[in-house]
């Protein structure tokens, strides 16, 4: 599963932003070494994890060869690619195309879609306000990329760490009261991503980690409080 003697060391869990990194760190064919850090037992606010991470939230990575340690999905994808130039375009216009994306993922997508979740499954409080305003705010973002892909193939054109960053929160997608039936350029794009042997490998690794029979009830002893 993991490689002990790996200078890259992965912390995470396997949330939608967990996911992210763990599928680059598969795409990019080097080794590497996962650490879980289980949020549902506090393992984020531990003192160690303090340190490499001081926001106490996962995911977080330890590049030891660099001497680096970054926290943020978003700013680790963006690390990856760079140090190791994969999935992200070497050309300035490319990579401006691939960082919009990957920024209106961390900035919009995951923020708003992590809100409808809570709102509309782990509410301990029923609010219909709530839940209209973040659902029709995730109904936007889905057209918003539902006209993207039906231009491009990818999200910036050729698949990238801004595919990487999307793809874990569209797979939730249920829980966030979207019919994928009305997005088909989402449907062709996820079913080309999740069949990526890097992909598939990400999320085994993930449900070993933490198996899918336990999530629901992780979820709701987080109550929605806890980074997805």
């Amino acid at each position: 599963m993991t490689n002990q003697s790996s200078t890259t060391q992965y912390y995470y869990w396997p949330t939608a932003n967990g996911q992210k990194v763990a599928i680059f760190l598969e795409e990019s064919g080097r080794p590497y070494t996962i650490h879980p850090v289980n949020i549902t037992k506090g393992e984020q606010f531990t003192a160690e994890y303090t340190r490499i991470s001081p926001d106490q939230r996962i995911p977080a990575l330890v590049d030891a060869e660099a001497g680096v340690s970054v926290f943020e999905s978003g700013a680790i994808l963006l690390y990856l690619a760079q140090r190791r130039r994969q999935f992200l375009p070497q050309d300035v216009k490319g990579a401006a195309e691939v960082l919009q994306w990957l920024f209106w993922q961390a900035a919009s997508l995951g923020p708003i879609l992590g809100q409808t979740v809570f709102f509309l499954n782990y509410a301990s409080e029923h609010s219909s306000l709530a839940q209209a305003r973040f659902s029709k705010e995730t109904e936007r973002l889905y057209r918003v990329l539902e006209k993207q892909l039906s231009e491009l193939p990818f999200v910036a054109g050729d698949y990238s760490i801004a595919d990487m960053a999307i793809y874990p929160w569209v797979v939730i997608h249920a829980k966030q009261g979207i019919t994928l039936a009305d997005y088909p350029h989402i449907v062709a794009w996820m079913k080309k991503i999740g069949e990526r042997p890097a992909v598939i490998r990400a999320y085994a690794k993930g449900e070993e980690i933490r198996p899918s029979s336990q999530a629901e009830d992780e979820r709701r002893k987080l109550n929605g409080l806890a980074p997805l």
